[in-house]
């Protein structure tokens, strides 16, 4: 089986770019938007195994991603780690309710953490 593709939806570059490098090392193939309509675009084009998903982005918020992503019949299974610095927020921890979606405070993880929980999710 072929590498698995993770597309990165973060505006944080310093971020985007340490994830990138540590997922690549473990083997993934990784694709980086850093505002919403381009991640929502490289979403519809590339059919990622997992998306790694900031809420507060420019553009198009990561609510509004979601949301076109949970009503595409091609998109909708596709697993979403929320990777957000919004602790306490409703709409946040309500979106992580939902199927295949699992909810992270960026501060809370290292970067280690976020690639143990990607191979969780994708169970490798």
């Amino acid at each position: 089986m072929g590498k698995k593709n993770i597309l990165i939806i973060d505006d944080e570059i310093t971020l985007q770019k340490a994830l990138t490098e540590v997922l690549q090392q473990e083997g993934f193939s990784v694709i980086n938007a850093l505002d919403g309509e381009t991640g929502l675009k490289k979403c519809r084009t590339s059919a990622p195994d997992l998306i790694l998903l900031d809420i507060i982005l420019p553009k198009m918020d990561g609510f509004k991603i979601f949301e076109e992503i949970r009503a595409s019949k091609k998109l909708k299974k596709i697993p979403i780690l929320v990777l957000t610095n919004l602790e306490e927020n409703a709409d946040v921890r309500k979106m992580a309710s939902g199927e295949n979606v699992f909810y992270l405070v960026k501060s809370n993880y290292s970067l280690e953490n976020i690639v143990s929980k990607v191979k969780e999710t994708l169970k490798q």
